[in-house]
């Protein structure tokens, strides 16, 4: 392995060894309970309700949707939006997409009996008419541009991505105790290596959705102008690295109070890494007072966690008896597990989907720069 090479990949392995090493310490059998169950179950014992641990993450929730919604009160001076992009007429596969979309959806939902095991396989085809439909819309407002029409390699290094990107990230779910389980994932009408196969293919739509969402709202140019000539600054990536290592470290002592290490921690040691090696990111952008595309990317993921959560919610509820959805998942994060509107993410979750955003953009441009694979989202070439 050459230099360059080895120089993105120790930090990621870093990662992977940190929680391991923790665990042997932190546990008497020197693994979190469950580890290795897959797909992951509920581990007993989450604290509940803490009005103070609320408070704190209450305050902190509010400070970055007032960053969202009001730039300018944080020094955002903003700037003249580009031209809009031309349009374009809907293109087929936005119909094919819909269809899809909206007959399995109605699946999910309704579980009719009549229709047999065809209920349990609903959630991908669902999703995946979704992210075709949502490409053809994307087709249209960027003047006949799209990730399907001229970014198909990039789509289908996305899914693959997507499926090593999500299982890293149920690795370091055994370490936060399960911050999400799946109760529906042991269910004796599939078999459990059918099931598997069900996850990792689910696990595919999770990269192609947030980039679809992403292309989307830099179709409008007032959106991504507003986010400009913000704050400048300079980070050590050396040091990010090493903050992020302790991050994890201490998530595995403390699972329940330090739970947001979970995305924390590997993030900023994979921005370290690319700063480190003078590789872009957004947060390249960010240091330069453009927060257009951090901001952005957490918006995408955030718009697209409405949808995971709402579909995710209707496909067992209300109760038949039985399950249908192998994908269904809970939560049970500790403190702050209150409130939920037709959902199974508590309120406060849903800003979780804001560092997951940025997460999943790094994950792919380091993994690009491993395989020396482009790996630019942007539809007209990156403008940064």
């Amino acid at each position: 392995m050459n230099a360059s090479k080895w120089s993105l990949l120790w930090p990621i392995l870093l990662t992977i060894l940190v929680p391991l090493a923790a665990a042997w310490f932190a546990y008497p059998a020197h693994l979190p309970p469950n580890f290795g169950v897959f797909p992951p179950v509920q581990v007993p014992g989450t604290p509940g309700f803490n009005l103070w641990y609320f408070l704190a993450v209450l305050a902190v929730a509010l400070v970055i949707a007032a960053l969202i919604i009001f730039p300018s009160w944080f020094g955002f001076a903003g700037s003249s939006p580009q031209p809009a992009p031309a349009k374009k007429p809907l293109p087929w596969w936005f119909w094919v997409g819909g269809l899809f979309m909206v007959v399995f959806w109605w699946v999910m939902w309704a579980r009719p009996a009549s229709l047999g095991p065809i209920v349990y396989y609903a959630f991908s085809p669902m999703w995946w008419g979704f992210i075709v439909f949502l490409d053809g819309i994307n087709y249209r407002m960027n003047d006949g541009k799209s990730l399907i029409a001229t970014k198909p390699g990039l789509m289908i290094f996305s899914a693959i991505i997507s499926i090593v990107g999500w299982g890293y990230f149920e690795f370091y779910d055994y370490f936060v105790l399960a911050n999400w389980y799946y109760p529906n994932g042991h269910m004796s009408a599939l078999s459990h290596s059918t099931i598997v196969i069900l996850f990792l293919i689910a696990y595919t739509t999770v990269w192609p959705a947030i980039m679809e969402w992403f292309n989307l709202l830099n179709a409008f140019p007032k959106l991504v102008a507003r986010y400009q000539n913000g704050w400048q600054f300079t980070v050590n990536g050396n040091w990010l690295i090493v903050i992020g290592l302790i991050v994890i470290a201490v998530m595995v002592f403390f699972p329940y109070p330090v739970f947001w290490g979970i995305w924390i921690g590997p993030m900023a040691v994979i921005i370290g890494l690319l700063i480190r090696l003078n590789i872009w990111s957004p947060f390249t952008s960010m240091q330069q007072g453009n927060w257009a595309p951090l901001i952005l990317i957490a918006l995408a993921s955030l718009f697209n966690g409405f949808l995971w959560e709402l579909w995710n919610y209707g496909s067992s509820h209300p109760d038949i008896g039985y399950p249908t959805n192998p994908n269904y998942w809970i939560y049970d994060i500790p403190y702050v597990n209150v409130i939920h509107i037709f959902s199974e993410m508590p309120l406060l979750g849903y800003f979780g989907y804001l560092p997951f955003g940025a997460l999943v953009w790094v994950f792919l441009i380091w993994i690009g720069e491993l395989f020396n694979v482009s790996t630019d989202i942007y539809l007209d070439g990156n403008p940064n």
